[in-house]
């Protein structure tokens, strides 16, 4: 799908990278459609926040205007609240971290944002995610430290095949440097890294207000070591995810870092930082952008946003539709709820699922 008037609509949440998304669309000569996704409301709590806020709103709408598209305010809070927030409180009382971004662009925003275009007749979407959808395939952006992909494993085949990906091939100082050429008033606006529903970062206050009075995930247990030695107690196993070494007693002489959550007797695993090292990964609620992989199929897999990527051999399909993957070096902090996404050699993104 190229310019020369095909219709595209665009996702703007009011920042810089969506903004330039939209801009350089215009100027290869695409129909633009803007459209702002009002996934959640905050009502007076926090009056000035970088995404879903009136600010950034009121931002895209201006940047829209400048650019001469036309631009519409999409509500989409109540399938947020059901498939992004309820999810997030639901996996935090299960004992694992989850990742709402991930579920959001899965299960909200593409899905909803196709719908919307084939509404208005448009025969693409576009992000301004740092990504690369290419021939029906997506792959790493050109940036690196800025790379996205790891959070659209869960998209559908059909949307990637309509999706266009603007500022995928530029890197974060040249989108901010195309913004200032333009004019466009989300130039230097400071993007933003929290939890979008999740105020000044106070995710146990979110999990408070939403899980019953007395709930297990908040309420205090034991800190153990595998050997089962108690170390001391926590204020909820919510608190704390794989991987973490703040919160924890010192006076040892190595750090104690958070190995694994066990819901069932309410126990935090503490251990040393070579505990949390792990050479196998089973993934489930798998999605696939290509042809899902067999038994004794290479690839990369990626376990964190910012864990370097492993190579890795997939060892086992299971009946309940899982899959594990053994690893060529050790993974660390392999984390139940976050996500595992799979990559070719070449950067291209095979799917993911969920960690068990």
């Amino acid at each position: 799908m190229s310019g020369a008037g095909a219709r595209v609509l665009v996702a703007m949440s009011g920042g810089v990278d969506s903004s330039v998304a939209a801009a350089r669309l215009v100027e290869q000569g695409y129909d633009v459609v803007g459209a702002t996704m009002k996934l959640f409301c905050y009502g007076d709590e926090v009056p000035d926040r970088p995404c879903c806020s009136l600010d950034s709103i009121n931002d895209a709408r201006e940047v829209a205007d400048r650019l001469g598209i036309p631009h519409y305010l999409l509500n989409l809070e109540d399938r947020f609240s059901q498939s992004v927030i309820a999810n997030f409180v639901e996996e935090y009382g299960r004992g694992r971290t989850p990742i709402p971004c991930v579920r959001c662009n899965s299960f909200t925003k593409f899905r909803d944002l196709l719908a919307h275009a084939d509404a208005l007749g448009c025969e693409s979407i576009a992000t301004g995610h740092y990504a690369v959808a290419r021939g029906g395939g997506l792959y790493r952006g050109r940036d690196r430290n800025k790379d996205q992909s790891y959070f659209l494993w869960g998209i559908d085949r059909a949307v990637v095949a309509r999706m266009l990906t603007p500022v995928g091939d530029l890197t974060k100082a040249e989108t901010r440097s195309l913004a200032r050429r333009l004019g466009l008033v989300t130039a230097d606006k400071p993007e933003s890294v929290e939890i979008c529903f999740v105020p000044d970062d106070d995710y146990v206050g979110v999990l408070e207000r939403h899980l019953p009075a007395g709930a297990p995930a908040l309420a205090p247990g034991p800190l153990v070591t595998a050997a089962g030695e108690v170390v001391g107690e926590h204020e909820g196993f919510a608190r704390y995810t794989v991987g973490q070494r703040r919160g924890l007693p010192g006076g040892r002489s190595r750090p104690l870092y958070v190995l694994a959550i066990r819901p069932e007797d309410r126990a935090v695993v503490v251990g040393e930082v070579e505990e949390l090292d792990r050479w196998e990964v089973t993934l489930a609620g798998l999605n696939w952008l290509v042809d899902p992989p067999g038994i004794g199929a290479g690839c990369e897999v990626q376990v964190r946003y910012r864990a370097r990527p492993a190579p890795a051999v997939v060892t086992r399909i299971g009946p309940d539709g899982t899959l594990t993957l053994r690893t060529g070096q050790p993974l660390r902090a392999v984390t139940p709820g976050q996500s595992g996404v799979l990559y070719s050699t070449e950067g291209q993104v095979l799917g993911g699922g969920v960690i068990e």
